[in-house]
């Protein structure tokens, strides 16, 4: 019993592409968020004021997550290129070997 191997779709590398730029993006904007409230906080207690926790979001979070969303995107679109090509690559192989293999038999 032989398996037809599925060839690599073009159109499913842009879908994942934003899927993975969306969600690192967000967890990098919590994550800075996070810190940027942390620090906020010890610098006005550290100053004896009252925090602006619009600091943490416009100057700390919303910049770093952008930095580190327009990062993920490269490096997501690298990896899935070079997936594309070597899926692509060895579904060529697949369906050679299966040629072959029924030839020797008939």
């Amino acid at each position: 019993m032989l398996s037809k191997s599925r060839s690599p779709r073009w159109y499913t590398i842009p879908v994942r592409l934003a899927l993975v730029t969306f969600i690192c993006t967000l967890l990098a904007f919590a994550v800075c968020l996070l810190l940027g409230i942390v620090v906020t906080v010890a610098l006005a207690a550290h100053r004896h004021g009252n925090p602006d926790m619009t600091i943490a979001y416009r100057n700390i979070a919303l910049p770093s997550a952008l930095v580190a969303g327009a990062v993920v995107f490269v490096l997501a679109l690298v990896i899935e290129i070079r997936h594309y090509r070597q899926s692509k690559m060895l579904a060529a192989i697949a369906r050679a070997s299966e040629e072959q293999s029924l030839q020797v038999q008939h």
